[in-house]
């Protein structure tokens, strides 16, 4: 059936509204078919303007310069089909495909050339300012590269008038700044974008553009901050959109040059599709360029081999980051020979290979999000010239000295003594193999089984070597990694004979002071674990008094330990055993509860490190220090601890380590509500939590912190980013529905602010989903509540209904009564005085109980619906009668609620007015003026006033006016 002109409008309103794209592009072209058999030439304007602008946005640009040629042969045959508005639409997509045919190499540049002229020649005719011609003739200069005429093009452009024709504000800027951007003026750029970054001036396509612009003259200048925030606001405005594929380019660039590697291929292989679609030759250019940038830099790193996404192959298969970058380079140089052919100029080519070449900026860029698509990397840091290999022997000496030292850097000089030895290159006698084999036992890396056998194995060594003390020292090591195996009875009987023939050695002088206190640590340790273990199987609360004799051995044990050390305070080797033993004080004072007591002996022990000249060993009692103190509520405390924690650890702890300083510190900075510092942290523990390869468990954790922290700070862009990003690696198994849900929530709550609501209600219902499993229901009654204003707003309504309805049940059953009416009185106003509005209006009035006020504000609410728009006579006076009914509630309230009665009064008036009635609307509208003539009669001495008071009278005046009295 042949659609009507009415109809037909409809439509293209409802398809312009779709996602840019071939779906959407399709429509149009079928309602054209639509359009020409209404015989109504303007029916046809219309829907080849909407193709226009639908190939336009898309990356079927090449498509439109045949609904514009037919568009303007319409317009030489018979201006006069053409309405005011579709007038203006010819002229302005004159500029469309001006620029358009400059993206095309195919299309002579004298042909550009020509159709500027036209342009010049039709907005002369119309009445226009140059303006958007000089801008045309300047993007051809620019183009071309010839410099000369692009400057003269561009103080023309800015000189002429703006007019209906030009450019807004926000892509005028935009191109300004670019310009300044390839002149090497980043800061005059940024300047030029401001009020399009700020918002001052926006359109449907920027900021977007601006954004992505304004990323890589950020991070030259060394605004990296700034760089950042830029691509996380960013790159969620583009994402959508199929047209913004030189935006997206610019992202991509971003991320390569700013050792982000991952996050590029995350974003290549959400769009394959612009790898090769080619109605845009220019913005395809510029993504394979920067795909060839993208893939080079994975291959200098090492990772050429690396699969990655690409376009279809024809013999099938997947591609290597070093086969694709190749294939793109290849394919961008040859459009940009396309396009210096055409232009006989050397420009287009030069930009390209320059932009393929760029040197990296950064080694590394936090971001806040990382790759959670189907091709996720983990980038190792970037390859350095590698040092002059030392002599073995050298490698051996130098492992020696650090392990003496208890310098954390003696693991890694240990294993570049075991890769000497594995290599041939260094041969060891007794003591150098049992020492190899102790420090391969402590890296634990082969599990604790492993490190029994090679603990003992040690031991044998030292007693051939003739160190009868280290090797007992090396059994009762060997005995804790039994414990780790969860060979409990075995590891404290082998301990306690280990502690037993160490003393006897020290006795006969045999074993040093180290020796023994190592020994004596290692039963601490032991005993550690047998209590814990014995606490998760037996369910005893040690803090309730529960395993008393496990609790009695250790702290033997500890005292032991502690009153031997004492005996050697000279011996920094010993104090460190002496300082560990104080921390595992502090963890028997916390499971007691004892918080203030475990936070003395966790700063004892830190103290006692310093003391002893291993700084790196007091970290982790400072971060328990930090985390009990945030406990109790010492904020001061936690903090001075935790950054204490992260200078000394900052080191030698590794990337894990550093992501759990980081974000220790972010939890106390966010409990002080200090939120953007809280951030900043959040943010690197994020990075280094990725670098160790745990994005999954505490990576997922920081970047829910950050996105919370982010919200807080009002950065909601950044925040919807960052929330968005780390939902793929929540689950309710691994990190709890509570996690999950908070998540969606501030998900939610970012993108209402973004005016985007549909898409808020769908996390906010997605929480209420998982919220309806817990005991209590008051968040699941909150977000179901949440969910439906979000999708009023969206003007989804009965999908709003539903989430109102399932949230009234909620708060009813809680027993939350006033929640209960506020959704009944949406229901009702969703439903509308012809759909159960009335009822559902009369439900919450029944609901509210004995709180007359709400009543009264519902009888209000029933008024103003009942009478709303054109109802008759009988509609009316039903409304009339809730309106009277709500002045009695307030009346029966007391004198405290005088003004929402009046206004009770004053719209029954206006009621009585629409009925013809202008006596009792008069009647009405005189007494709210002597109420408020008695009110300040009696309170002349309070002032003028207020504003209510105001108000109704102004009110009362208009009333007894309309009525004629």
């Amino acid at each position: 059936m042949t659609l009507t002109f009415e109809a037909l409008r409809e439509a293209l309103r409802e398809n312009a509204r779709q996602p840019e794209g071939p779906a959407r592009n399709a429509r149009a072209e079928r309602l054209l078919v639509e359009a020409e058999q209404l015989g109504e030439p303007l029916a046809v304007i219309e829907a080849l303007g909407h193709q226009l602008q639908a190939y336009n946005y898309s990356s079927e640009k090449a498509k439109m310069f045949v609904p514009f040629s037919r568009l303007l042969r319409m317009w030489d045959e018979n201006p006069g089909d053409f309405d005011a508005y579709e007038t203006h639409t010819l002229h302005w997509v004159f500029k469309w495909v001006s620029s358009g045919m400059l993206d095309q190499p195919h299309i002579p540049l004298a042909s550009i050339e020509k159709w500027l002229g036209e342009m010049e020649h039709r907005y002369r005719l119309a009445g226009h300012s140059e303006r958007a011609v000089r801008q045309g003739e300047f993007r051809v200069a620019r183009h071309i590269g010839d410099l000369a005429r692009a400057d003269r093009a561009y103080g023309a452009w800015l000189a002429a008038d703006r007019d209906p024709m030009a450019d807004c504000h926000a892509c005028e800027l935009h191109g300004q700044g670019g310009w300044s951007a390839e002149r090497g003026d980043d800061e005059q750029a940024l300047r030029t974008w401001e009020p399009v970054l700020s918002g001052e001036h926006v359109c449907a396509h920027e900021p977007h553009a601006v954004l992505a612009s304004s990323l890589m003259p950020l991070v030259r200048l060394g605004r990296t901050d700034e760089a950042r925030v830029n691509h996380l606001r960013g790159y969620r405005l583009v994402r959508p959109l199929e047209s913004m594929r030189g935006a997206v380019a610019d992202h991509i660039e971003f991320c390569a040059l700013t050792g982000n590697e991952a996050r590029g291929l995350e974003i290549l292989a959400e769009r394959p599709a612009y790898l090769t679609d080619g109605g845009d030759p220019d913005s395809l250019m510029c993504f394979l360029s920067v795909t060839a940038l993208l893939m080079d830099r994975l291959v200098a790193r090492g990772l050429g081999g690396q699969p990655v996404p690409g376009p279809a192959r024809a013999a099938g298969g997947s591609w290597t980051a070093a086969e694709l970058g190749a294939h793109a380079r290849v394919e961008a140089l040859a459009i940009a020979r396309r396009f210096d052919e055409r232009n006989g100029t050397a420009r287009v080519g030069e930009r390209a290979r320059a932009r393929m070449d760029a040197a990296p900026l950064l080694d590394r860029l936090p971001l806040g999000v990382r790759a959670v698509g189907p091709v996720p990397v983990a980038v190792p840091a970037a390859v350095r010239a590698p040092e002059p290999a030392p002599e073995p022997r050298e490698l051996l000496a130098e492992a020696r000295r650090l392990s003496a030292e208890r310098n954390p850097a003696a693991r890694a000089a240990w294993e570049a003594v075991a890769a000497a030895v594995a290599a041939g290159s260094l041969e060891l006698d007794a003591l150098g193999r049992a020492e190899l084999d102790d420090h391969r036992a402590i890296a634990m890396e082969a599990g604790p089984a492993e490190s029994v056998r090679l603990f003992l194995r040690a031991a044998e060594g030292y007693e051939v070597a003739g160190d009868p003390g280290e090797a007992q020292a090396a059994r009762a090591r060997a005995a804790f990694a039994l414990a780790l195996d969860d060979r409990l009875p075995e590891a404290g009987a082998a301990v306690e004979e280990a502690v037993t023939r160490v003393q006897a050695l020290h006795a006969e002088g045999l074993a040093t002071p180290r020796q023994v206190a190592g020994t004596l640590l290692s039963r601490v340790r032991v005993g550690l674990l047998g209590l814990h273990a014995e606490d998760e199987s037996t369910g005893e609360d040690i803090a309730a008094g529960g395993l008393p004799e496990a609790v009695d051995a250790l702290a033997e044990a500890l005292d032991a330990l502690v009153a031997f050390a004492a005996a050697h305070t000279g011996d920094p080797l010993v104090a460190d055993r002496a300082a560990e033993a104080e921390s595992v004080r502090g963890d028997l004072a916390a499971h007691s509860g004892d918080a203030e007591g475990a936070a003395r002996q966790y700063a004892y022990a830190a103290e006692l490190y310093h003391r002893a000249g291993l700084p790196w060993f007091a970290v982790e009692p400072e971060a328990r220090l930090s985390r009990v103190s945030l406990h109790t509520g010492d904020l001061e405390t936690a903090e001075r601890a935790a950054r204490a924690a992260l200078d000394h650890g900052a080191e030698h702890s590794g990337a894990a380590g550093q992501s759990r300083l980081r974000l220790q510190l972010a939890e106390v900075l966010g409990a002080s509500e200090r939120f953007g510092e809280a951030a900043a942290h959040a943010l690197e523990a994020a990075h280094w939590a990725d670098e160790a390869g745990e994005s999954r468990g505490i990576g997922a954790y920081a970047r829910h912190q950050l996105g919370g922290w982010l919200l807080r700070e009002s950065r909601v862009e950044e925040a919807a980013a960052v929330l968005e990003s780390v939902l793929p690696d929540l689950s309710v198994d691994e990190h709890g529905a509570g996690m999950v849900v908070q998540t969606l929530w501030w998900l939610g709550e970012c993108l209402v602010t973004l005016n985007e609501p549909r898409a808020a209600a769908e996390q906010w219902l997605r929480a209420a989903e998982l919220a309806k499993e817990w005991p209590e229901q008051h968040d699941h009654a909150m977000l179901a509540n949440l969910a439906g204003q979000a999708l009023l707003q969206a003007e989804l309504r009965p999908e709003a209904a539903a989430a109102y309805e399932r949230a009234g049940e909620l708060w009813r059953a809680l027993g939350d009564a006033s929640a209960y009416v506020r959704t009944l009185r949406v229901r009702a106003w969703i439903a509308g005085a012809a759909g159960g509005g009335r009822a559902l209006m009369d439900a919450a009035a029944e609901a509210c109980g004995a709180d007359v006020v709400a009543r009264g504000d519902t009888y209000v609410q029933a008024a103003e619906l009942l009478g709303d728009g054109d109802v008759d006579a009988g509609g009316l006076g039903v409304a009339l009668s809730y309106a009277t009914r709500a002045a009695a509630e307030f009346a029966a309230a007391g004198p405290e609620f005088r003004d929402r009665r009046t206004a009770a009064e004053l719209l029954a008036a206006w009621l009585h007015l629409r009925l013809d009635d202008g006596a009792s609307a008069a009647a009405l509208a005189r007494g709210v003026l002597a109420e408020y003539d008695r009110v300040a009669a009696g309170t002349a001495a309070a002032g003028p006033e207020g504003e209510a008071a105001a108000e109704r009278r102004a009110e009362a005046e208009a009333v007894l006016e309309r009525a004629g009295a």
